[in-house]
């Protein structure tokens, strides 16, 4: 059990992604980013499979099979993208619903934060890209909701992330971007444009 090691990595990311919600006016979302990690259906979990260089639900899932832990985090945080699968309406089978935008910005923040913790030293701006592109195939997100994602992704890899959290911040959150794929595809080519043209 490493509970103190645990304990700092939660604390840790905490307090990236608080940061990073209240760089962009999202306080709230930063003050109750992730408290259900202090329950003890995930705390312990946590614990006892501690890495350190990656999320403890993952050697959970090699050792159990699946991990509790992520199932019952994914279904109360609404910044996850698990959380909004659901059986759709004109498309047969399960998909992805459509995020309320601050969810997604909320899953943004996630992700730069966890690539951060975990990386520690070798972070760059494109980690959370890279991480994102290396599983993209296996997500299950709504059209609106992946081209919003992956815009912010291209966008810090190429600008870093004051240049995205003033863009979320005096365009994004006050709704003068659209959130539909094809506005949002459009506005991302010159950012993905400047990522592939710096690392070909």
């Amino acid at each position: 059990m490493h509970v103190l090691k645990h304990l700092h990595t939660i604390n840790h990311h905490k307090s990236l992604v608080m940061k990073g919600c209240f760089a962009v006016g999202l306080y709230r979302q930063g003050l109750l980013h992730d408290l259900s990690k202090y329950t003890p259906t995930e705390f312990f979990v946590g614990c006892k499979y501690y890495q350190g260089t990656m999320s403890p639900n993952n050697a959970e899932r090699e050792a159990r099979g699946y991990s509790s832990a992520w199932l019952h985090h994914k279904g109360r945080n609404k910044h996850h993208m698990e959380y909004w699968i659901d059986y759709g309406v004109t498309h047969k089978g399960m998909c992805g619903m459509k995020m309320p935008l601050r969810y997604v910005v909320e899953m943004y923040i996630d992700r730069v934060a966890a690539s951060k913790n975990y990386q520690k030293a070798r972070y760059t701006d494109r980690s959370a890209l890279d991480y994102y592109l290396h599983g993209r195939q296996f997500h299950i997100l709504h059209e609106d909701t992946r081209a919003l994602l992956e815009l912010l992704l291209y966008m810090l890899a190429a600008r870093g992330e004051a240049y995205v959290n003033r863009f979320i911040r005096e365009k994004l959150l006050r709704g003068q971007i659209a959130y539909e794929r094809v506005a949002l595809e459009k506005l991302m080519q010159p950012y993905q444009q400047e990522v592939e043209q710096a690392n070909p």
